[in-house]
C-alpha cells in the first residue's frame, strides 16, 4: 500500500471576469427612487420573453413529450403566448401601470410585429433575446454567434428605432466569448448571469465593461412551473415572499430583484389571476416607498453613471 499523499491541483478554472465580492461587504447608496430615503431601497422590474419557435425543428419548452415532428402540441402550446396570452398580459401591466423590459426574439418582426409595436407604443425597453428561441448559440463558431448578437441588435433599431443595451441569449446559452462579442458588438449589459443581487461589472478582451444585470432563474415561470410544476397560487406567492424579504433586506443596501415571464405559462388565464394578485402586492408596496419599479437598462444606465 502506498504511504504517499494525495496531491490535489490548485485552484480551479476560473472565467476571469469578475473577483468574488461577498454582499454584505459593500457600500451602500439609494437607488434613484429612494435618494430621500435613509435606506437604498429595492429595484424591481418584470421581464417579460416574447419568443417564437421554428415549426417542425429546433428546441422549446414542452407541455408534454416531445413527439415526432411536426410536434403540434408543444408548437402551438407555445404559441398561445403570442396570439392570447401576452395581450392579457399587457392589459394587465397597464391597469398596473407597470412597465416591463420586453425581451424579444428578432423572428417575432416576421411573424407577429404588432405585439412588439405594442410593447414599443408603452414605451416599454427592447432586450435582444436572439433570432429564435428554437437554437442555442453557446455552441456556434465565433464567426456565427457575432452575427447573431450584431443582426439582432441591429434590426431591433431599425424595426423599433433604438439598439437594445442588453441581451439575454436563448436558453442562457453562452460560448466562452459572448460577454467578449457582446462587448464588440455594442450592447452594455448582460441578464445572462444570476450569480447576485446586484449589477455586476465584466471584464471583456476589449477592455469595455459589460454590466451584469441579476436576472431570475428561481423567480422564473419556467423552471418553476414547467420543469418544478409548481402551481400558479404557488409561484405567486413565491413572488410575494422574495419580494417582501428583499425588501427588508434591502434596509441595508441596495438591491435588485427581477421577474421572468413567459406569456404562454401566466398568460394562461387561470396563472394571470395569481400573478395579478402578486403584482398588485408589489405595485401597492411601491406606493410607500423604498422600491424602485423600473427596468434593467435603466438600472444599467444607473450604475454605469456611478463613479
Amino acid at each position: 500500500m502506498s504511504t504517499d499523499t494525495p496531491q490535489f491541483p490548485g485552484p480551479l478554472p476560473d472565467h476571469g471576469r469578475f473577483a468574488y465580492s461577498a454582499i454584505t461587504r459593500r457600500p451602500a447608496q439609494p437607488w434613484p427612487k429612494a435618494a430621500g430615503d435613509t435606506t437604498p431601497g429595492l429595484a424591481f422590474y418584470v421581464a417579460m420573453n416574447l419568443e417564437h419557435f421554428a415549426f417542425g425543428q429546433g428546441a422549446g419548452a414542452m407541455i408534454g413529450p416531445a413527439s415526432p415532428q411536426p410536434d403540434v402540441l408543444n408548437y402551438s402550446w407555445r404559441e398561445y403566448g403570442n396570439r392570447v396570452g401576452a395581450w392579457r398580459c399587457l392589459e394587465l401591466f397597464d391597469q398596473l401601470r407597470l412597465p416591463c423590459a420586453t425581451l424579444i426574439n428578432t423572428a417575432l418582426y416576421d411573424h407577429c410585429p404588432e405585439l412588439i409595436a405594442a410593447h414599443v407604443a408603452r414605451g416599454d425597453e427592447l432586450v435582444g433575446h436572439g433570432h429564435s428561441n428554437a437554437e442555442r448559440q453557446g455552441g456556434w463558431s465565433e464567426e456565427h454567434e457575432h452575427a447573431l448578437l450584431l443582426s439582432c441588435r441591429q434590426r431591433i433599431e431599425r424595426e423599433s428605432g433604438h439598439a437594445p443595451d442588453g441581451w439575454l441569449s436563448p436558453w442562457i446559452s453562452e460560448s466562452f466569448v459572448t460577454p467578449d462579442l457582446m462587448a464588440e458588438t455594442g450592447y452594455g449589459y448582460t441578464l445572462n448571469w444570476c450569480h447576485d443581487d446586484q449589477p455586476v461589472a465584466m471584464r471583456t478582451r476589449s477592455g469595455r465593461t459589460l454590466w451584469s444585470i441579476p436576472y431570475p432563474q428561481e423567480l422564473n415561470d419556467i423552471p418553476m412551473i414547467v420543469a418544478r410544476q409548481l402551481d400558479a397560487k404557488d409561484f405567486a406567492q413565491m413572488i410575494i415572499d422574495n419580494f417582501d424579504e428583499m425588501l427588508e433586506q434591502s434596509r441595508k443596501q441596495p438591491l435588485v430583484m427581477g421577474l421572468a415571464l413567459h406569456p404562454y405559462l401566466v398568460g394562461q388565464p387561470y396563472r394571470l389571476r395569481h400573478l395579478r394578485r402578486a403584482l398588485t402586492h408589489i405595485c401597492e408596496s411601491a406606493a410607500q416607498g423604498r422600491v424602485w419599479i423600473t427596468t434593467p437598462g435603466a438600472i444599467f444606465r444607473h450604475v454605469r453613471a456611478l463613479p
